[in-house]
């Protein structure tokens, strides 16, 4: 658990992931069979747990600050995950340094290696910092054990077996078997239904106007939403990509987050139009391919020029003035927006900012023709994503999908 807000993408993979909310029911229950066989005579005890989520790639995941979490991966192949903190959101009370609070294990090393030598801990004047070693460990390893066998109504040595001490598994431990539990699977006719109940929920959202405040309480947020779905794509186009959103109006718990997020798919040499984000910072994530990246500041300085490719993450600062051209193979990438609303403003295409403004007033801003200006308003008719080399003035098929 931490301090702040925080949501994670699934680039990779599969698994099952659990949330706890305090002072929500276990609304999962299962009969124990070890239980069942041990006591005889019919006798079974239940083991009842909160909710747990399949995930799989494009998944996002969304999580309250103070939430405990853990993730199990059951696939064959590695589960790979990004995650993003905001350490300025309101709902984190201590300084900017971000900090995880593990109930079990010993993570000391990866925690030491993540803190640097910043990190810092100041607790009734008595302080650990970069003269010696700082213990990260799991929280019960600070408590007495007596107090906690006395707690929990345990033994002395299970309580000494929650400390950790002796465990040097670390943040990630490995499953001798296989984990069984309570988490059922999703046929493709309920995945079908569940799109369709969305859809319908984002169309109810769009007539009734402004979040009343009782959708959702805080043991039934919906926490989890897959971007990677083509036919939820806001933009479309055939012979250039696309682009999903995920706000405050489609994902409600990213108003609390303050945080949205886009992912963006260009074919083949496409371009996403020049455009700038108008009330947000950008972090992007690149998932595949690559493709060139141009950032211009507000004094027309080329602050970034390069070919970006699989795995790498940069910053578009909000405001400044950001260009993207795939390669042959194509480029894909998430981007992480510091605003639940996040916006853009378009430099090209049909709802562009040059579009909107009369021909007069861009022939003497540029100092072109009248019929230049015209051109610059209006050979290009697509919207966001740009098909490579298109003059077309009008491109047949194209589809734009809005909320």
């Amino acid at each position: 658990m931490g301090s702040m807000h925080f949501f994670f993408m699934v680039n990779a993979g599969r698994g099952i992931q659990g949330s706890v909310f305090p002072g929500c029911p276990e609304t999962y229950q299962s009969p124990s069979e070890s239980e069942s066989e041990s006591r005889g005579q019919g006798q079974s005890r239940r083991d009842q747990h909160q909710k747990v989520r399949q995930i799989r790639a494009g998944d996002v995941i969304a999580l309250h600050a103070g939430v405990a979490q853990w993730i199990y991966n059951n696939g064959r192949s590695p589960l790979v995950l990004v995650q993003i903190i905001d350490t300025s959101n309101p709902a984190n009370q201590l300084d900017q340094n971000h900090r995880e609070f593990f109930l079990a294990g010993n993570p000391q090393r990866e925690v030491q290696s993540q803190r640097g030598e910043s990190g810092r801990t100041r607790i009734r004047g008595q302080s650990t910092g970069t003269g010696q070693q700082e213990r990260s460990r799991n929280i019960f390893s600070g408590i007495d054990e007596q107090m906690i066998a006395e707690a929990f109504n345990i033994n002395v040595d299970l309580a000494r077996k929650m400390r950790g001490e002796n465990d040097n598994r670390g943040i990630i431990v490995s499953v001798e078997h296989d984990l069984e539990m309570l988490a059922p699977q999703r046929s493709q006719e309920e995945e079908r239904q569940e799109r369709e109940e969305e859809a319908q929920r984002q169309l109810e959202r769009g007539r009734e106007g402004s979040y009343n405040g009782l959708e959702e309480t805080f043991c039934t947020a919906r926490m989890k939403h897959s971007i990677n779905n083509p036919s939820q794509a806001d933009i479309y186009n055939p012979r250039a990509g696309r682009v999903t959103n995920l706000n405050n109006h489609n994902f409600p718990i990213l108003r609390y987050l303050q945080l949205s997020i886009q992912k963006a798919v260009l074919y083949k040499n496409a371009i996403m139009t020049p455009h700038w984000n108008i009330n947000a910072h950008s972090i992007r994530y690149i998932t595949r391919g690559s493709g060139r990246i141009q950032i211009v500041n507000e004094n027309g300085d080329s602050v970034f020029d390069g070919q970006v490719r699989e795995g790498q993450m940069f910053t578009v600062p909000q405001n400044f003035v950001v260009i993207t051209k795939a390669s042959n193979q194509g480029l894909e990438w998430v981007s992480f927006k510091t605003n639940d609303n996040a916006r853009i403003n378009q430099l090209a295409g049909r709802v562009s900012a040059i579009r909107s403004m009369p021909e007069e007033v861009v022939a003497n801003a540029f100092q072109v023709s009248v019929e230049d200006a015209r051109r610059l308003k209006e050979n290009r008719q697509e919207v966001t994503v740009l098909s490579p080399g298109s003059r077309s003035s009008r491109y047949p098929g194209l589809n734009i999908l809005e909320d």
